[in-house]
């Protein structure tokens, strides 16, 4: 029985220990690129573009991390995606967004859950919103993380914060998020993408396209929603 009881323990200390971590990492990432002369590029694509090209055989990690550190402040990371797409193609831009946008969100996962919940939920514990969502989440909490994370226009970074204020585990939240965002940000690429090769003179019909699809994945969960 001790021996359970000190396994569980464990587990729970290394739960925390491994969430503390990426919080941790999230900060000292956000003050390095707040402290950096060039942390305005996260705006502009083609600076981000250019950013990449100049780190060569780097550029995969550098993207990467851009994601995790724009995540975990909570800046928009619709740049750094159409980018990916302009410097790595649709499917590998798409692989390494959705691999650092679901680090970044863990570790704003993380800062919230660590650092924030316990006195947000002190003022806005009893908040009617607050309260059903906990409640949808406690019926079926990776459907109600894949529905967030579906829609490409949802409030991503609101969410992330959002969640880590619930009682939802690390695990259902960041493979939720992971599967979740893959539609959105695979169109968001692939506009990058064409947008790049239709701008040198290349066929706009793969933009017009990418940028169709992007407008019905976005509209179709306040469709569905009404219909349901």
């Amino acid at each position: 029985m001790r021996s359970a009881s000190k396994t569980a323990t464990g587990s729970r200390r290394g739960r925390w220990g491994a969430i503390a971590l990426f919080g941790g990492l999230g900060i000292a990432l956000a003050i390095a690129l707040y402290c950096h002369p060039s942390w305005h590029l996260l705006f502009n694509r083609d600076e981000v573009v250019c950013w990449l090209e100049t780190l060569g055989p780097w550029s995969v990690l550098g993207f990467i991390g851009a994601h995790i550190v724009a995540t975990a402040v909570g800046v928009p990371g619709t740049v750094l995606v159409l980018a990916g797409g302009v410097v790595f193609g649709v499917f590998y831009g798409t692989l390494w967004s959705v691999i650092g946008a679901t680090l970044g969100a863990i570790a704003a996962f993380a800062l919230a859950r660590t650092l924030l919940r316990d006195s947000i939920m002190k003022r806005w514990g009893h908040s009617s919103r607050l309260q059903r969502l906990n409640q949808r989440l406690e019926r079926s909490p990776l459907a109600v993380v894949l529905a967030v994370r579906f829609a490409p226009v949802s409030p991503f970074n609101v969410a992330n914060f959002l969640f880590g204020l619930t009682p939802i585990s690390l695990r259902t939240y960041a493979i939720g998020t992971f599967f979740g965002i893959i539609p959105g940000t695979a169109l968001y690429t692939w506009t990058g993408s064409s947008g790049a090769r239709m701008l040198s003179g290349g066929n706009p019909a793969p933009f017009a396209i990418a940028i169709s699809a992007l407008v019905i994945l976005s509209i179709l969960p306040l469709i569905l929603r009404r219909k349901y």
